[in-house]
């Protein structure tokens, strides 16, 4: 049986050629692995590695502040009309005359008992030379009367008149006395009825309207023309009745006109009722004269109703995010913290903050739109102030 044993044979031989070429193959591979040369491709590997990776975030360098207490102005925000202190209507005081004259027109400034129109005088002082001419025969007729009165008296008692003749100077007399003193009335109507046919300003102030015509034929409280008082103007500012509780006569208030511009004024008085409908009070603030304020204008503004303490932080540190205010507070290990505040009152670059926070607070103050909540900052000082 040669034939099978020789098979036997070779196939031994294949299985220990096979065994041989496995564990060479295996030995290579432990010395490329674990060899001399591991270590720098090792280092090579790691380095390639390390260039994917991506790089670390810088941290931002920031200034901080801490809250401060500030004596701030308390203010009521109201808004309202402009209106005159007083307007003076002024009418004619006498009927059927014709204007002759209009002397003054819409804002010119007048002073107290200046000429403002003229109405026609011939009528009147036709009448007034009757009246004075009834005057002077009134008073010869008393003076008549009088002669004979004194004759009545001095024979009295003696029987030369008679009683009856008697009563009769004495009454004339009286008559005579009477109707003197009703023609001198009727001539001073006259004269004041002539010294209406010149109207003038009842006060200083600026003429805001005129109607009067030259011609035109007027009648008694026809308005020719409406006078600005002082030419005074006021600010009616509408006040809720909270709002009432805090407002006092001589607290200073601001104004914001339509063109930009601002004033100061003071108020004057309260309104001592609330309008039934709106459910608000007028606060009458004095404006100053020659101001950029016209009567009817509308302004709003502020009062200012006292002083109160403010926690105060620079604009630059409150930081608006989805309509929130929100400020930065660097915690430890100068990692920063989002915290969502309340603001109020803005003064310049200062701003008010409602929502308490700890005296001690370290807030970022600017450059906070770049931070979010957990990033890690650098805290650098502020910068120190020149000396002026």
């Amino acid at each position: 049986m040669p034939a099978p044993e020789n098979r036997v044979k070779r196939s031994l031989r294949l299985t220990i050629i096979l065994i041989a070429a496995v564990l060479v193959v295996g030995g290579a591979f432990l010395a490329f692995r674990f060899g001399p040369g591991s270590a720098n491709r090792a280092s090579s590997g790691d380095a390639k590695a390390g260039a994917t990776q991506p790089a670390k975030r810088t941290a931002l360098a920031v200034s901080t502040v801490q809250p401060q207490q500030a004596s701030w102005s308390q203010q009521v925000s109201v808004s309202g009309g402009v209106f005159p202190w007083q307007e003076a209507v002024i009418a004619a005081e006498t009927s059927g005359l014709r204007v002759v004259k209009v002397a003054v027109d819409v804002g010119s400034v007048v002073r107290r008992g200046q000429l403002l129109a003229e109405l026609a005088r011939d009528s009147v002082e036709a009448a007034l030379a009757q009246q004075e001419a009834n005057v002077a025969k009134a008073k010869a007729s008393l003076a008549e009367a009088h002669a004979n009165g004194d004759r009545a008296r001095r024979v009295k008692g003696t029987g030369v008149f008679s009683e009856q003749l008697i009563n009769q100077y004495l009454t004339a007399e009286q008559s005579a006395s009477a109707s003197v003193a009703a023609a001198s009335a009727a001539l001073q109507s006259e004269r004041v009825r002539l010294a209406q046919t010149r109207i003038v300003a009842p006060d200083d102030g600026v003429i805001s309207s005129r109607s009067a015509t030259l011609g035109s034929v007027v009648q008694a409280g026809n308005e020719l023309f409406r006078l600005l008082r002082g030419n005074r103007l006021e600010w009616r500012a509408e006040v809720s009745a909270e709002q009432l509780a805090s407002v006092a006569p001589g607290q200073t208030a601001q104004l914001r006109l339509a063109d930009g511009s601002s004033l100061s004024g003071r108020v004057r008085m309260l309104a001592p009722t609330l309008d039934p409908s709106s459910r608000k009070a007028l606060v009458y603030v004095d404006l100053p004269l020659d101001s950029a304020a016209r009567a009817g204008m509308f302004a709003s503004g502020e009062i200012v109703s006292g002083n109160t303490t403010a926690t105060v932080l620079p604009a630059s540190a409150v930081i608006l995010r989805d309509g929130h205010s929100y400020v930065f507070a660097v915690g430890e290990h100068d990692i920063v913290r989002q915290l969502p505040v309340d603001t109020g009152r803005r003064d310049g670059s200062q701003v008010e903050i409602l929502t308490a926070l700890p005296a001690d607070s370290r807030i970022v103050a600017s450059g906070g739109a770049f931070l979010n909540d957990g990033d890690a900052v650098r805290v650098e000082a502020a910068p120190a102030k020149v000396a002026q």
